[in-house]
């Protein structure tokens, strides 16, 4: 039997998969993490980043039962974009920057004009460039930039290296590699500010899925098992970031396909018949894992705020005596969402903890208001939360829409769609199509780096034709919204859309 690992630093957690040849899985585990603010920046310390990973893979070693001695494979996956800059010494040079930050928009607005492709303010690229518009010392003594998947990959193998999903997160690609004809613009403009550097060499190479992308050495087998036990030398597929293995977990990897991958971020992503009319800075064009062009609405801002209230009502039944598992209050305050109003009881509310670009928030500030009349029911209160984490995302998606890109299959995971039905229903009514969600929903990302790792192994098939025989057996449900609750929807969604200037005059003033 083969063994296959595949790890996940999402958000809030670090997730580790093992399965076999059949992408069963055999056994999880986890570590829970946060960013931290600092001096106005999100960030994790890298320290952070190897304890959690140790402690995610020790947490399935437990599950499993048995000790591990060596793996066939592994896969490294990581919430995608952000900022990782090393010298040539390979010490880093400023504390990784991550997607969440929103203080690129003027580096983006520059490149996106430059470039004439949308260069989110996400996107390593754009990081970069605004460290150099800033002035910062840092820039010169740069010889390697990468995200978070590639430096964990790169730590564990000694190889600079990223899968192109991932790498199409940092700049342009085209024809399997970086984007030569944007590299050199880009690169003019570096000149223009003084610095004189081909930022393609600075660049992990791109690899496709199924490409060697290294193996386990023995310098990685201590920092990923902290009991010693596990050997060298397990086959790693190249890393991707969220998006692509939210694709792959999905079996959204051909044209007319997407997906909905939905935590405390989400993203939209339907993979391309042919390219945009026009470039517009809500849309990012991505890739999947074998290299076909994907559009993608990213919103910053998602679950966070239903996180925050369900710990909120876990602590008010606490107080009075009560004790509940709280993946369990989750399913109940989302099933009592099917319970509200019309009119969702007047309520309208904002997610934002960050900026959200796709509605043209710098800054955000969680924020709820009703009308007076209104009903406060807990319904109603669930149910704007579940419309109001997927607002941004829906503004988005409307201009794909009006692109007339069609879209055959539309499938979902992700923490969202855990319970089962809500989720799912909430999001029909918001995207106006059926959604269909497979059974390992919540762990969709290091079970799909995993069977990335899984294709490298067995070298069998186009990545295509792999899953569709993987997922041939899958156990899924779709959901089609009824008529009246995409009415109930599209009411929210208007008087959401109205309230945003209030949303952005509390940011401003509670910003400042």
């Amino acid at each position: 039997m083969k063994k296959i690992l595949g790890v996940e630093f999402g958000s809030t957690r670090i997730k580790a998969v093992l399965i076999d040849e059949n992408a069963t899985v055999l056994a999880q585990g986890s570590h829970e993490w946060e960013n931290q603010l600092k001096d106005g920046l999100w960030t994790y310390d890298l320290d952070d980043v190897w304890a959690g990973l140790q402690d995610a893979y020790a947490s399935l070693l437990k599950n499993y039962g048995e000790t591990i001695t060596s793996l066939d494979g592994i896969g490294i996956s990581a919430m995608m974009h952000g900022y990782l800059a090393f010298d040539k010494d390979d010490n880093l040079l400023v504390p990784f920057r991550t997607w969440r930050n929103t203080n690129t928009a003027k580096a983006a607005d520059e490149l996106t004009e430059a470039l004439q492709f949308n260069m989110p303010q996400r996107w390593s690229g754009s990081h970069f460039y605004q460290a150099v518009l800033n002035k910062e010392e840092h820039v010169s003594k740069v010889t390697f930039l990468t995200t978070l998947a590639g430096y964990v990959h790169w730590r564990l193998t000694g190889k600079k290296v990223i899968g192109i999903g991932d790498g199409a997160g940092m700049l342009p690609v085209k024809d399997n590699d970086y984007d030569k004809e944007k590299i050199a613009k880009y690169n003019e403009l570096l000149t223009h500010h003084g610095l004189n550097v081909d930022v393609y060499d600075l660049l992990p190479t791109i690899l496709l899925a199924g490409e060697d992308a290294g193996t386990l050495t023995e310098e990685g087998a201590k920092l990923l098992d902290v009991s010693a036990n596990l050997k060298a030398g397990a086959l790693f597929c190249p890393p991707e970031g969220d998006a692509g293995t939210g694709m792959v977990a999905t079996n959204a990897v051909r044209e007319k396909t997407g997906n909905v991958s939905a935590g405390t971020s989400a993203f939209a992503m339907v993979v391309l018949e042919k390219n945009l009319s026009k470039v517009n800075q809500s849309i990012d064009i991505v890739a999947t894992p074998s290299g076909h062009p994907v559009a993608m609405v990213h919103a910053n801002n998602f679950t966070s705020e239903i996180n925050a209230w369900t710990n909120l009502f876990y602590e008010v039944i606490k107080l009075t005596g009560g004790d509940i598992n709280k993946g369990k209050l989750f399913d109940m305050l989302y099933e009592v969402s099917l319970k509200s109003d019309n009119d969702v009881g007047g309520l309208v509310g904002y997610n934002f903890l960050s900026g959200e670009p796709i509605v043209g928030m710098e800054t955000g500030i969680p924020l709820i208001a009703r009308k007076p009349d209104g009903k406060m029911t807990l319904a109603n209160f669930m149910q704007m939360q579940l419309y109001s984490a997927l607002g941004a995302m829906t503004v988005g998606m409307e201009i794909l829409q009006d692109e007339n890109v069609k879209i055959d299959n539309m499938c979902g995971h992700g923490g969202f769609f855990k319970a089962e039905f809500v989720g799912a229903n909430a999001m029909s009514a918001a995207l106006n199509a059926p959604i269909t969600v497979m059974k390992n929903a919540g762990e969709g990302g290091a079970w799909g780096v995993a069977i990335l790792a899984l294709y490298s192994v067995l070298k069998i098939d186009t990545l295509e034709d792999f899953l569709d025989k993987l997922f041939s057996k899958a156990e899924k449900t779709t959901v089609t919204a009824s008529k009246e609750e995409k009415a109930k929807f599209a009411s929210f969604l208007k008087e959401y859309k109205a309230g945003l200037k209030i949303e952005m005059l509390a940011a401003d003033i509670y910003n400042k």
